[in-house]
């Protein structure tokens, strides 16, 4: 089907006249970006006399509050401490790195409810603010569970993952993800880069017969992926077109000098064969794609606050809910390393693949989640 109307700043055909989704994201954060520090205070002065039109998900609070959090990392506490007073618990974001005060008023809201989805909010709250005292606080609920417990699916240590860190059964604190992000962004021709995204293999899916693709190739001995603890080299290897289809992520043990040993693997619903969605000209954009490591950190929300942003370090946007693979060799949660959004390395695909590793292990994760 031929459409009327193209993209004027990309040229992707589109069924009406503007810009495509992803080009008006980009518009939207660059403009952002360039907030004043003048513009930057009057967002945040609006958004603590209107807190509660960010909890309704209404404009242009809950816009300002992604792209002051993603872009500008600049929620100060007076944001944090006008949402407390206003009982203000979603998105739970809000009070990452909250101080004391702060802290204390989110643990006596959720020592006080009876709630079960109150106690929820509350416990993703503490999460995200994170320090000793609310990992003792989710401890001790563990250990100790109150009645609103029976209606909530897992226990407060998972809860505790959506803030990036978790607790074991004896309270040592576990860090899931990294306090560095960086972005990756479209590069010139030729550019070289200690990041890849989707690099051409010849071996096939035993499951669909398509092409296995080195989803992300990453040399952490790059200054700027120093931060990342590896001294060489980490691939990540699956079926782009099966991924979101197996029972569980895909494995794949990495060594250093980039070596790949992919697992065995199964489809969820226990058949052998499947078809491959992923056409030639899907798999020359994806590693042929022009994605290369930005030159200088972003905030930690900055893929969290974006459906176009690839990333790796900080926080993910996860489609559904924060999932941190138990290594299959240790038993430990695996620490989150970036994310790919599928549409924006071809098109017509649904979702993001999230790669997490086992440093101990040198095993990597690959899990696709969609809505």
């Amino acid at each position: 089907m031929n459409l009327k109307y193209a993209c004027p700043s990309c040229g992707t055909p589109l069924g009406y006249q503007g810009l495509c989704w992803k080009c008006k994201c980009e518009q939207e954060r660059h403009a952002a970006l360039a907030w004043t520090l003048e513009q930057i205070a009057e967002k945040q002065r609006n958004l603590i006399q209107n807190i509660q039109r960010l909890a309704d998900m209404e404009d242009p609070e809950f816009t300002d509050f992604w792209q002051l959090l993603g872009c500008r990392d600049a929620i100060p506490l007076e944001i944090q401490r006008a949402a407390l007073a206003a009982e203000v618990f979603w998105p739970s974001e809000l009070y990452y790195r909250a101080p004391e005060d702060v802290r204390d008023g989110l643990i006596h809201a959720l020592l006080s409810t009876e709630n079960s989805s109150e106690a929820s909010n509350l416990m993703c709250c503490l999460a995200f603010q994170g320090d000793e005292k609310a990992m003792e606080t989710l401890l001790e609920l563990e250990r100790n569970p109150r009645p609103w417990r029976k209606g909530l699916y897992v226990d407060p240590s998972s809860y505790a993952q959506i803030g990036g860190w978790t607790f074991d059964k004896e309270g040592q604190r576990i860090q899931l993800n990294f306090d560095t992000c960086y972005p990756m962004v479209k590069g010139t021709s030729g550019e070289k880069s200690p990041v890849r995204i989707g690099r051409a293999r010849k071996d096939t899916c035993p499951h669909c017969g398509g092409r296995i693709v080195d989803m992300l190739v990453l040399d952490g001995r790059d200054e700027r992926l120093r931060f990342l603890g590896l001294d060489g080299i980490l691939t990540a290897t699956c079926c782009p077109s099966c991924v979101g289809f197996l029972k569980g992520p895909a494995f794949n043990h990495f060594t250093l000098d980039g070596g790949v040993e992919i697992f065995p693997s199964e489809l969820f619903d226990g058949a052998e064969k499947m078809d491959c969605y992923v056409h030639p000209e899907d798999y020359k954009a994806l590693t042929e794609n022009p994605f290369v490591l930005g030159k200088a950190p972003v905030p930690l929300f900055y893929g969290a606050a974006c459906e176009d942003v690839n990333t790796v370090g900080g926080f993910a946007n996860w489609v559904q809910d924060a999932e941190y693979t138990t290594c299959p060799h240790c038993g430990k949660p695996m620490k989150y390393l970036a994310q790919i959004q599928w549409d924006t390395v071809f098109d017509c695909a649904e979702g993001t693949l999230y790669v997490e590793f086992c440093p101990d292990c040198q095993i990597v994760s690959m899990q696709h989640q969609q809505t």
